[in-house]
């Protein structure tokens, strides 16, 4: 049972009555009307802006508008009451029966509990990572991994077939210094001296990488010229840096569905289809683009050049697709990607970006509403920085990767859950701090301890009224008598469940995954007090031997507690566990 949705659905029959009897005009807006709960419970259980909305659209008075849903709702037989507040909020105090068949409700349901399938039979393609083939991933790929992949778990559940997509930048001249720098590495495995430049990449992962090469070729790329010897290299190692990059992002828990390669556009003609397309529509000409306005010179010479009209669609200046010696931009195949893309017909397409491409959105949204003819929009979410820590001490940089943290020394470290949750902590264009100590320490600082060990500590109460012969399966505790569940605490713990179903559709329709790590520390939180106050007063523990109806009803409250932690975990791909050490 969706509590907030049934208020919400109650309040919406009253305004299309108050429509109908053309006390209100018919046909407004009705899609900021909220039923929220207040964050001070002196405001009651839940509250409505219905009344504030509609009087400004009807310029009538909001006080005089909200008596009306007053006298209605007192009406219902599961709340107890309704007030006015302020200029004209509506705060509502729901019966007790209410919150009790917000239990059943989750019994019921199981892990599925406030889950909507808003999206069956509609796609969506999310990429995200996307790293350079280059090296290791870091620290600043995590971020974005893990909030890619916990938005395709929300879509995925909501009923939506979702692709998750790494898009490879595997031509370039970035690809170039990498074959470059892994034929240096092989000729150090060979004992030979080594012809390495000065843009060349550090880190010891090369290295193993050269020692591969040694392995595959002995000394055969020695004798080759170099276009063929480079060109052997360069797929070599991509491969396996792919293949690092692959096992890594397993190890996190993310499988992609889908890998993209930018020599692949090439190959296939994809950059020339789509840039033909763009002329076609008449948006890409010949000109010479203005200085910019923030002396940002570096796209920008005294030159004829082809440029695509982005500023057409939003962008603040034009786009180059060329540079001064005929050869694409960075631009060109990034458009013959969405062009792509385009093609598969997905019902959304969204990009996760790093805080390093936020002058990248404008023309890429641009050219999917250009490519698309205005049909297609292109949602891009950008991942902020993460600063590690230890002990409160920034950490140095990795030996292994030349100048970062890499995702597997975080793994190493930290491990995957750990990493999963507390990058969800904050909102994803926010900073986050990350400090390694923390992230193991099995106290309340560590959000994901502090919501596991909630798990675990119902497991065991749960465990210990199966050895005392209680029958604690869903089907038994749905029989409970959940009329005894009076105190304050357990009814503020029981509010809190009811909040999940908006939790998730929220987090869902707004791309925040981050709102279920806030949630579900709240919800950790609520029970680890009730757990403290039975250890304090032996009449709120949760298992009295001289009142078994209500030990039942107290331990069908925790198991809705158990299910709805879990459900979060799920979507986190995190495992709940039933025991901490």
């Amino acid at each position: 049972m969706d509590v907030l949705a049934s208020l919400r659905d109650k309040i919406m029959s009253l305004v299309e009555t108050l429509e109908n009897q053309e006390i209100i005009s018919s046909g407004l807006n009705k899609d900021s009307i909220t039923v929220e709960t207040p964050k001070d419970d002196a405001f009651g259980d839940l509250s409505s802006n219905v009344a504030l909305v509609l009087s400004k659209q009807a310029n009538s008075n909001p006080r005089e508008l909200a008596k009306y849903f007053v006298d209605q709702l007192s009406k219902d037989h599961s709340i107890e009451s309704v007030e006015i507040a302020g200029p004209g909020f509506l705060n509502f105090r729901l019966k007790n029966k209410f919150w009790i068949d917000v239990v059943i409700s989750i019994l019921e349901a199981g892990v599925h509990f406030g889950i909507e399938k808003v999206g069956t039979g509609k796609s969506v393609n999310i990429e995200f990572v996307s790293a350079n083939p280059t090296g290791p991933l870091h620290v600043g790929h995590t971020r974005g991994a893990v909030f890619g992949d916990v938005l395709a778990n929300l879509l995925n559940l909501a009923g939506y077939t979702v692709t998750r997509e790494y898009y490879v930048n595997d031509a370039g001249s970035q690809i170039d210094a990498l074959a470059r720098s892994a034929f240096s590495r092989y000729q150090e495995a060979l004992g030979c001296p080594t012809s390495s430049e000065q843009n060349e990449y550090p880190g010891d992962y090369l290295r193993e990488v050269g020692e591969a090469l040694k392995e595959k070729y002995g000394e055969q790329l020695l004798c080759e010229e170099e276009a063929s010897r480079l060109a052997q290299v360069k797929a070599f190692t991509v491969e396996r840096m792919l293949n690092l990059i692959r096992k890594d992002l397993a190890d996190l828990g993310i499988v992609m569905d889908s890998f993209v390669s930018e020599k692949g556009l090439y190959a296939k003609g994809r950059v020339e289809d789509s840039i033909n397309q763009l002329r076609d529509l008449g948006l890409i000409y010949t000109g010479v683009l203005e200085r910019p306005k923030g002396g940002n010179l570096q796209e920008w010479s005294v030159r004829e050049q082809e440029l695509f009209k982005s500023s057409q669609f939003g962008d603040d200046t034009d786009r180059p697709i060329k540079k001064a010696d005929g050869s694409w931009t960075y631009f060109a195949p990034d458009i013959a990607y969405h062009y792509e893309k385009l093609t598969r017909k997905y019902d959304e397409i969204i990009n996760i970006f790093g805080a390093d491409h936020s002058g990248y959105i404008a023309r890429m949204k641009a050219v999917v509403r250009a490519l698309s003819n205005g049909e297609q929009d292109l949602t891009i979410r950008l991942c902020q920085l993460v600063k590690l820590y230890k002990d409160g001490q920034p950490v140095k940089m990795s030996k292994r990767a030349g100048s970062y943290i890499t995702l597997r020394e975080l793994l190493n470290e930290v491990g995957k859950d750990a990493i999963r949750f507390l990058l969800l902590m904050r909102k994803n264009d926010a900073p986050i701090d990350f400090d390694f100590s923390k992230a193991i320490e099995q106290t309340r600082e560590n959000p994901v301890f502090y919501v596991q060990y909630a798990n675990a500590r119902i497991f065991s109460i749960l465990r210990r009224a199966r050895e005392s012969n209680i029958d604690v399966s869903d089907a038994s505790l749905l029989k409970a008598d959940l009329g005894l569940l009076k105190n304050e605490n357990e009814i503020q713990a029981i509010r809190k469940l009811a909040e999940w179903p908006n939790v998730v559709a929220k987090a869902t329709s707004r791309f925040e995954p981050h709102r279920i790590a806030f949630y579900l520390f709240e919800v950790a939180q609520l029970f680890h007090s009730l757990q403290s106050l039975g250890k304090i007063d032996q009449g709120l523990r949760f298992l009295r031997e001289d009142d078994l109806n209500l030990t039942k009803a107290r331990l069908a409250m925790i198991r809705s507690v158990q299910l709805v932690v879990q459900s979060g975990l799920k979507i986190f791909g995190i495992e709940p566990v039933d025991q901490m050490l």
